[in-house]
Protein backbone atom coordinates (compact mmCIF):
# COMPACT_ATOMS: atom_id res chain seq x y z
CA UNK A 1 0.00 0.00 0.00
CA UNK A 2 1.44 3.38 -0.73
CA UNK A 3 2.62 5.75 2.01
CA UNK A 4 0.18 8.25 1.95
CA UNK A 5 1.57 10.06 5.21
CA UNK A 6 5.10 11.60 6.96
CA UNK A 7 4.10 9.49 10.36
CA UNK A 8 6.91 11.14 11.90
CA UNK A 9 5.49 14.46 12.11
CA UNK A 10 3.63 13.55 15.11
CA UNK A 11 6.74 11.99 16.91
CA UNK A 12 6.67 14.00 20.34
CA UNK A 13 9.30 12.02 22.28
CA UNK A 14 9.54 11.58 25.82
CA UNK A 15 7.78 15.03 26.81
CA UNK A 16 4.00 15.46 25.82
CA UNK A 17 3.29 18.78 27.39
CA UNK A 18 4.25 21.76 28.30
CA UNK A 19 1.86 22.45 31.08
CA UNK A 20 3.01 25.38 32.96
CA UNK A 21 5.78 27.98 34.04
CA UNK A 22 5.96 29.21 37.33
CA UNK A 23 6.91 33.08 38.46
CA UNK A 24 6.83 33.98 42.03
CA UNK A 25 5.00 37.88 42.24
CA UNK A 26 4.53 39.96 45.61
CA UNK A 27 1.07 41.20 45.12
CA UNK A 28 -1.74 39.55 43.32
CA UNK A 29 -4.14 41.75 42.64
CA UNK A 30 -1.27 43.45 40.02
CA UNK A 31 -0.75 40.41 38.71
CA UNK A 32 -4.69 40.10 37.80
CA UNK A 33 -4.50 43.12 35.99
CA UNK A 34 -1.65 41.89 34.26
CA UNK A 35 -2.50 38.44 33.23
CA UNK A 36 -6.36 38.67 33.34
CA UNK A 37 -7.45 41.63 32.49
CA UNK A 38 -5.08 42.65 30.26
CA UNK A 39 -3.60 39.65 28.57
CA UNK A 40 -7.02 38.60 28.44
CA UNK A 41 -6.80 34.71 30.23
CA UNK A 42 -8.53 33.20 32.35
CA UNK A 43 -7.71 32.56 36.36
CA UNK A 44 -8.51 28.68 37.43
CA UNK A 45 -11.86 28.46 38.89
CA UNK A 46 -11.12 25.37 40.81
CA UNK A 47 -7.18 25.45 42.38
CA UNK A 48 -5.64 27.95 44.06
CA UNK A 49 -8.54 30.26 44.10
CA UNK A 50 -7.29 31.81 47.51
CA UNK A 51 -4.60 34.92 48.13
CA UNK A 52 -1.35 33.33 48.43
CA UNK A 53 -1.30 31.49 44.60
CA UNK A 54 -3.36 31.77 41.31
CA UNK A 55 -2.96 29.74 38.23
CA UNK A 56 -3.83 31.30 34.95
CA UNK A 57 -5.02 29.29 32.11
CA UNK A 58 -4.03 29.48 29.02
CA UNK A 59 -5.47 26.96 26.77
CA UNK A 60 -3.73 23.74 27.74
CA UNK A 61 -1.10 25.25 29.70
CA UNK A 62 -0.82 27.45 32.28
CA UNK A 63 1.39 30.07 34.32
CA UNK A 64 1.52 29.91 37.95
CA UNK A 65 2.25 32.74 40.15
CA UNK A 66 2.70 32.08 43.51
CA UNK A 67 3.24 35.11 46.01
CA UNK A 68 6.57 35.77 46.98
CA UNK A 69 9.18 38.08 46.10
CA UNK A 70 9.29 38.64 42.26
CA UNK A 71 10.82 36.32 39.79
CA UNK A 72 12.47 37.48 35.83
CA UNK A 73 13.22 34.85 33.93
CA UNK A 74 15.81 35.30 31.67
CA UNK A 75 15.01 35.52 28.17
CA UNK A 76 11.17 35.41 26.87
CA UNK A 77 7.40 33.88 26.80
CA UNK A 78 5.32 32.89 23.78
CA UNK A 79 1.64 33.04 23.95
CA UNK A 80 -1.18 32.39 21.23
CA UNK A 81 -4.13 35.09 21.71
CA UNK A 82 -7.11 35.17 19.46
CA UNK A 83 -6.56 39.17 18.31
CA UNK A 84 -4.24 41.07 18.88
CA UNK A 85 -6.50 44.27 18.36
CA UNK A 86 -8.52 43.48 21.05
CA UNK A 87 -5.07 42.19 23.26
CA UNK A 88 -3.98 45.53 22.55
CA UNK A 89 -6.98 47.39 23.46
CA UNK A 90 -7.25 45.58 26.86
CA UNK A 91 -3.44 46.65 27.57
CA UNK A 92 -4.01 49.95 27.03
CA UNK A 93 -7.00 49.99 29.60
CA UNK A 94 -4.84 48.88 31.75
CA UNK A 95 -1.88 50.96 31.36
CA UNK A 96 -2.84 53.61 34.29
CA UNK A 97 -3.48 51.20 36.82
CA UNK A 98 0.17 49.76 36.42
CA UNK A 99 2.04 53.17 35.41
CA UNK A 100 4.14 52.40 38.94
CA UNK A 101 5.33 49.36 37.66
CA UNK A 102 8.21 47.97 34.99
CA UNK A 103 4.79 47.36 32.79
CA UNK A 104 5.20 48.30 29.29
CA UNK A 105 3.73 46.67 25.47
CA UNK A 106 4.52 47.16 21.93
CA UNK A 107 3.45 46.40 18.71
CA UNK A 108 5.22 44.62 16.27
CA UNK A 109 4.59 43.22 12.34
CA UNK A 110 3.79 40.13 13.60
CA UNK A 111 2.90 40.27 17.31
CA UNK A 112 2.98 42.39 20.92
CA UNK A 113 6.01 42.23 23.40
CA UNK A 114 4.35 43.00 26.79
CA UNK A 115 6.33 43.27 29.83
CA UNK A 116 5.08 42.17 33.18
CA UNK A 117 4.99 44.58 36.19
CA UNK A 118 8.06 42.99 37.13
CA UNK A 119 9.89 42.38 34.46
CA UNK A 120 9.36 39.14 32.26
CA UNK A 121 8.26 39.66 28.89
CA UNK A 122 6.04 37.97 26.79
CA UNK A 123 5.67 38.06 22.99
CA UNK A 124 1.96 37.57 22.14
CA UNK A 125 0.79 35.95 18.70
CA UNK A 126 -2.44 35.65 16.46
CA UNK A 127 -3.50 32.16 16.05
CA UNK A 128 -1.04 30.84 13.19
CA UNK A 129 -1.87 27.83 11.76
CA UNK A 130 1.97 27.59 9.93
CA UNK A 131 3.82 28.60 12.96
CA UNK A 132 1.56 27.01 16.03
CA UNK A 133 -0.72 24.48 14.27
CA UNK A 134 -4.50 25.08 15.32
CA UNK A 135 -3.94 26.96 18.63
CA UNK A 136 -6.16 29.68 19.23
CA UNK A 137 -4.99 29.71 22.97
CA UNK A 138 -2.00 28.41 24.53
CA UNK A 139 1.97 28.72 25.45
CA UNK A 140 3.66 27.08 21.71
CA UNK A 141 7.25 27.89 23.45
CA UNK A 142 9.40 29.45 26.27
CA UNK A 143 13.08 30.80 24.85
CA UNK A 144 15.74 31.31 27.47
CA UNK A 145 19.01 33.15 27.50
CA UNK A 146 22.10 31.27 27.81
CA UNK A 147 25.64 31.46 27.45
CA UNK A 148 27.71 31.69 24.50
CA UNK A 149 28.48 27.84 23.99
CA UNK A 150 25.70 26.04 26.09
CA UNK A 151 23.48 25.46 23.31
CA UNK A 152 24.97 21.76 21.93
CA UNK A 153 25.59 20.90 25.94
CA UNK A 154 21.49 21.83 26.44
CA UNK A 155 20.88 19.67 23.67
CA UNK A 156 22.52 16.62 24.21
CA UNK A 157 21.14 16.76 28.29
CA UNK A 158 17.37 16.58 26.74
CA UNK A 159 18.46 13.79 24.20
CA UNK A 160 20.32 11.49 26.40
CA UNK A 161 19.32 12.02 29.56
CA UNK A 162 15.08 13.05 28.99
CA UNK A 163 14.68 11.28 26.09
CA UNK A 164 13.45 14.56 24.47
CA UNK A 165 14.26 15.49 20.66
CA UNK A 166 16.57 18.45 20.35
CA UNK A 167 18.34 19.96 17.98
CA UNK A 168 21.17 22.97 17.40
CA UNK A 169 20.40 25.80 15.03
CA UNK A 170 23.21 28.54 14.38
CA UNK A 171 23.19 31.87 13.40
CA UNK A 172 26.57 33.50 12.34
CA UNK A 173 28.72 33.12 15.53
CA UNK A 174 25.71 31.89 18.18
CA UNK A 175 23.50 28.99 18.79
CA UNK A 176 20.11 27.82 19.44
CA UNK A 177 19.11 24.65 21.02
CA UNK A 178 15.15 23.44 20.09
CA UNK A 179 13.85 21.24 22.13
CA UNK A 180 10.51 19.78 21.18
CA UNK A 181 8.00 19.32 24.76
CA UNK A 182 4.77 18.71 23.82
CA UNK A 183 2.52 18.73 20.49
CA UNK A 184 3.86 22.44 18.93
CA UNK A 185 5.28 23.33 21.96
CA UNK A 186 9.08 23.92 22.36
CA UNK A 187 11.67 25.22 24.79
CA UNK A 188 14.22 27.15 23.22
CA UNK A 189 17.74 28.34 24.66
CA UNK A 190 19.41 30.96 22.88
CA UNK A 191 22.91 31.83 23.10
CA UNK A 192 23.68 35.69 23.76
CA UNK A 193 26.76 37.60 24.28
CA UNK A 194 27.56 38.86 27.87
CA UNK A 195 26.60 38.02 30.95
CA UNK A 196 23.74 36.35 32.39
CA UNK A 197 21.36 37.49 35.34
CA UNK A 198 21.97 34.98 38.01
CA UNK A 199 18.96 32.59 38.63
CA UNK A 200 16.02 33.70 41.04
CA UNK A 201 14.56 30.16 41.12
CA UNK A 202 11.64 30.16 38.43
CA UNK A 203 10.52 27.04 36.75
CA UNK A 204 8.84 24.88 33.99
CA UNK A 205 6.47 21.88 34.65
CA UNK A 206 6.91 18.85 31.18
CA UNK A 207 4.83 15.74 31.15
CA UNK A 208 6.77 12.35 30.18
CA UNK A 209 6.02 9.16 29.06
CA UNK A 210 9.01 7.65 30.08
CA UNK A 211 9.41 8.92 34.10
CA UNK A 212 11.39 6.44 35.19
CA UNK A 213 14.37 6.68 32.79
CA UNK A 214 15.60 10.08 33.36
CA UNK A 215 15.04 9.49 36.84
CA UNK A 216 17.50 6.63 36.93
CA UNK A 217 19.97 9.06 35.23
CA UNK A 218 19.40 12.42 37.32
CA UNK A 219 19.95 10.76 40.27
CA UNK A 220 23.13 8.38 39.03
CA UNK A 221 24.58 12.36 38.49
CA UNK A 222 23.32 13.66 41.77
CA UNK A 223 20.91 15.86 40.07
CA UNK A 224 17.00 15.15 41.58
CA UNK A 225 17.08 17.83 44.47
CA UNK A 226 13.17 16.80 45.50
CA UNK A 227 10.90 13.55 45.32
CA UNK A 228 7.83 15.00 45.27
CA UNK A 229 5.50 12.54 45.66
CA UNK A 230 4.55 8.73 43.14
CA UNK A 231 4.13 10.98 40.46
CA UNK A 232 6.57 14.20 40.60
CA UNK A 233 10.68 15.02 40.76
CA UNK A 234 12.57 17.87 40.16
CA UNK A 235 15.76 18.84 38.83
CA UNK A 236 17.44 21.67 38.06
CA UNK A 237 20.94 21.25 36.68
CA UNK A 238 21.33 20.99 33.13
CA UNK A 239 24.70 19.42 32.53
CA UNK A 240 26.50 18.09 29.65
CA UNK A 241 25.69 14.30 29.57
CA UNK A 242 29.31 13.11 28.61
CA UNK A 243 31.30 15.44 30.89
CA UNK A 244 29.10 16.34 33.60
CA UNK A 245 29.62 19.92 33.16
CA UNK A 246 27.09 22.60 34.13
CA UNK A 247 25.46 24.51 31.04
CA UNK A 248 22.64 25.94 32.66
CA UNK A 249 20.03 26.28 35.45
CA UNK A 250 16.49 26.30 35.44
CA UNK A 251 14.09 24.21 37.68
CA UNK A 252 12.13 21.59 35.57
CA UNK A 253 8.70 20.00 37.90
CA UNK A 254 8.65 16.71 36.26
CA UNK A 255 5.58 14.72 36.22
CA UNK A 256 4.31 11.22 35.10
CA UNK A 257 1.56 11.19 32.85
CA UNK A 258 -0.34 8.93 35.28
CA UNK A 259 -0.26 12.15 37.79
CA UNK A 260 -3.96 12.68 38.96
CA UNK A 261 -3.72 16.18 36.99
CA UNK A 262 -2.59 15.04 33.80
CA UNK A 263 -4.84 16.32 30.82
CA UNK A 264 -6.93 18.00 33.39
CA UNK A 265 -9.50 20.79 31.27
CA UNK A 266 -8.69 23.85 31.96
CA UNK A 267 -11.47 26.82 31.47
CA UNK A 268 -11.04 29.26 28.99
CA UNK A 269 -12.98 32.36 28.86
CA UNK A 270 -13.99 34.74 26.16
CA UNK A 271 -12.25 38.05 26.90
CA UNK A 272 -14.40 39.84 24.74
CA UNK A 273 -17.65 38.85 26.83
CA UNK A 274 -18.65 42.31 28.82
CA UNK A 275 -21.85 43.04 30.59
CA UNK A 276 -22.76 45.65 27.94
CA UNK A 277 -21.85 43.66 24.48
CA UNK A 278 -22.65 40.16 25.83
CA UNK A 279 -23.83 37.35 23.56
CA UNK A 280 -25.61 33.96 25.19
CA UNK A 281 -23.66 30.96 24.92
CA UNK A 282 -20.21 32.90 24.19
CA UNK A 283 -18.81 32.70 27.92
CA UNK A 284 -16.05 30.00 27.11
CA UNK A 285 -13.75 30.39 24.14
CA UNK A 286 -12.11 27.00 22.46
CA UNK A 287 -8.18 26.61 22.59
CA UNK A 288 -7.98 25.26 19.09
CA UNK A 289 -8.93 26.02 15.76
CA UNK A 290 -12.34 24.26 14.85
CA UNK A 291 -11.49 22.11 12.00
CA UNK A 292 -13.96 22.70 9.41
CA UNK A 293 -12.54 26.92 9.71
Amino acid sequence: MEQKYDRSAEDLGNSVGLEHLNLTVPDQQIAILFYITGLGYTRDPYIMTGLNNMWVNIGRSQIHLPINKPQVMRGHTGLVVPDLDALANRLAAVKPQLANTRFAYSRHDDHIEATCPWGNTFRLYAPDEKRFGRVVLGMPYIAFDVQKGAAEKIASFYRKIMGIPAEVEKHRNLSRAKVVVGKEQHLYFNEIDGPLAPYDGHHIQLYVVNFSGPHRQLNERGLVFEESDQYQYRFKQLVDPDTGELAYELEHEVRSVTHPLYARPLVNRNPSQTNRTYYPGHDSMAWTIPHDA
